[in-house]
């Protein structure tokens, strides 16, 4: 697997937190810069608004030419002590009452000195000076003089070197911030990714003869618990599945050791002396019914691979289980009466499958009652609609209880109640196996009951 260019889960975790912090700190740090700009502009503004009362009540109280003329030693007594502020007071046609020393406002201001709200105005001087001023139109004590312009203004560059070196710290705490969060954001993501990193570990130590160990889910947390109570599910399924194969290997083996050995021991016995072309006929005839024999059986061995790996696809036409009963029991009609039993066919039902699969399941049930009734005995097949969703068929006989312990069992491959009776010729045990599978791929199932003597297999198929 190629894996340049692909980064870690950690990685992205890391880059996302450290990405969101940053973004949040950045955001924090703005409002944070645009707040203490905002509250040093509304000192100054209530500075520049108390000073502004303060001259419109001085001029206020000019009733003559006289007060007037006296206002600015007024002034210069109010408002020693106050640095870097700036008042100047003039006519409306530009004739100047009062300025501070080294007062400087820009003509904008002042012509705009009429218009509501007050708005404040930023310039800065020659010595790079920053000013934040504030112009509006006062009203005197004296009959018949026009308001006279009113201006003040407060050097802002204390401010400034204040914001300079309180940015300057800000963004360094945002920087440091950001590593800080992005180091704790990959702790988080290593620690928090532990438990997978566990799992990983735990699953590489899982092979094919180790296929009975599981991850520890209390061990993990809530959040991948599920995970791997998913990956212990699949575990359990592959070990089933390894088990069934080696049983099935294992059987195989068996079943196909017994023939090959008849064969191979009397082909040897054939070949160890001459005989007669009549001798040589027989051998190769009994030889052909063990080799035949052996095909059927690769053959249902091939058919209940394919069933496994879900590739039986039957086909879907109407089948009217009557007619192909009907047909069976013509089928086994010289069999039966051979050993006196008495069979018996009813009920009818139509489904939609494949008519050779479901013939097929149909005739293994049937062969295997014919095999395990004894003489004189009775054989029911039955058909019938179970609540309108299913249809069932059922192959009844007479003949020697099933202990319980082996229904269970009797559909898995190469299964005998009796062990002893191992006979190639009585059958490979595969029809039953085989009759599930048929029954799995039309989407029904099989079932059995022995009791009281009397044994029944039945196939539930959907109606």
């Amino acid at each position: 697997m190629n894996l340049i260019g692909k980064k870690s889960v950690t990685f992205r975790l890391t880059m996302l937190f450290a990405s969101v912090s940053t973004t949040v700190l950045l955001m924090l740090g703005l409002l944070i810069g645009s707040l203490v700009e905002g509250h040093f502009e509304e000192l100054d503004m209530e500075l520049l608004g108390g000073k502004m009362e303060l001259l419109r009540h001085a001029l206020e109280k000019v009733r003559s030419p006289q007060e007037l003329e006296a206002l600015p030693g007024q002034l210069e007594d109010s408002l020693v002590g106050h640095h870097g502020l700036a008042v100047r007071i003039l006519k409306v046609d530009g004739q100047l009452l009062y300025a501070t020393e080294g007062s400087t406002f820009p003509p904008g201001l002042l012509a705009d000195a009429g218009k509501l709200p007050l708005r404040p105005t930023l310039w800065s001087d020659s010595e790079n000076h920053l000013y934040r001023g504030i112009a509006a139109l006062a009203p005197t004590g004296i009959q018949g003089m026009a308001p006279v312009v009113v201006a003040a203004s407060t050097d802002m560059t204390h401010h400034e070197h204040f914001m300079h070196s309180f940015k300057a710290a800000l963004w360094s705490v945002v920087g440091f911030a950001a590593l800080l969060t992005g180091f704790l954001g990959w702790v988080a993501a290593r620690r928090g990714l532990a438990p997978l990193r566990e799992i990983s570990r735990s699953a590489a130590g899982i092979t094919a003869n180790r296929l009975n160990r599981r991850l520890a889910v209390e061990s993990i947390p809530v959040e991948l618990a599920e995970v791997a109570q998913t990956l212990n599910e699949m575990l359990a399924r592959l070990e089933e599945s390894f088990r069934r194969l080696s049983d099935f290997s294992s059987d195989l083996a068996h079943e196909l050791r017994t023939p090959v050995s008849n064969l191979l021991t009397q082909t040897q016995v054939t070949l160890s002396k001459t005989r007669t072309l009549d001798e040589y006929q027989d051998v190769l005839a009994s030889n052909a019914e063990e080799f035949e024999r052996l095909s059927r059986t690769i053959a249902d061995m091939l058919f209940l691979a394919k069933s496994d790996n879900d590739l039986i696809v039957p086909n879907r036409e109407t089948v009217d289980l009557a007619v192909e009963i009907a047909s069976l029991s013509e089928f086994y009609e010289a069999w039966v009466e051979e050993k006196g039993i008495h069979l018996t066919c009813s009920g009818g039902g139509l489904v939609l499958g494949d008519r050779l699969m479901l013939r097929r399941a149909v005739g293994n049930l049937l062969s295997n009652a014919v095999r395990h009734t004894p003489e004189k005995g009775m054989i029911t097949v039955c058909v019938a609609d179970a609540d309108n969703t299913c249809i069932v068929v059922s192959v009844e006989n007479t003949g020697e209880t099933i202990a319980p312990e082996h229904l269970p069992r009797l559909f898995d491959r190469f299964y005998r109640v009796d062990p002893s009776r191992q006979r190639f010729g009585e059958g490979a045990g595969l029809g039953l196996a085989i009759t599930r599978s048929i029954a799995s791929a039309h989407g029904g199932d099989v079932r059995v009951r022995s009791e009281n003597g009397i044994t029944a297999f039945e196939i539930w198929l959907p109606a």
